[in-house]
């Protein structure tokens, strides 16, 4: 099982990496944190056992990036960029949660 769990974790951490390789931009955070909030959200509607934990901790875990964010968050700061900050920081909470609620709405 942990086994799985860390072949998933890569495969989420792999994605990220491509995502923001792929858009050059602050925005591919936001993007995998909407994307990874939403089939957390499916998961924990659908999935069980198992296979909701390897999608949850292992999937989901290594896609979503809110320590990224935090980091890019504190550098827009110090760069004195509080728009884009506080932008990005307000875009992922609503988002992220508003998208974890609509897949856990389409999974009940």
């Amino acid at each position: 099982m942990i086994a799985v769990i860390l072949i998933a974790g890569a495969l989420g951490a792999v994605i990220r990496f491509l995502v923001a390789h792929w858009l050059h931009s602050p925005w591919s955070v936001l993007l995998v944190n909407v994307v990874g909030s939403f089939i957390a959200g499916l998961a924990a509607g659908l999935a069980t056992g198992d296979l909701r934990v390897i999608l949850l901790t292992g999937l989901c875990g290594g896609l979503t990036t809110f320590s990224t964010l935090s980091v890019e968050t504190m550098q827009f700061a110090l760069d004195g960029k509080w728009k884009v900050a506080v932008g990005s920081i307000s875009a992922n909470l609503v988002l992220g949660i508003g998208a974890a609620a609509l897949g856990l709405a389409l999974a009940s």
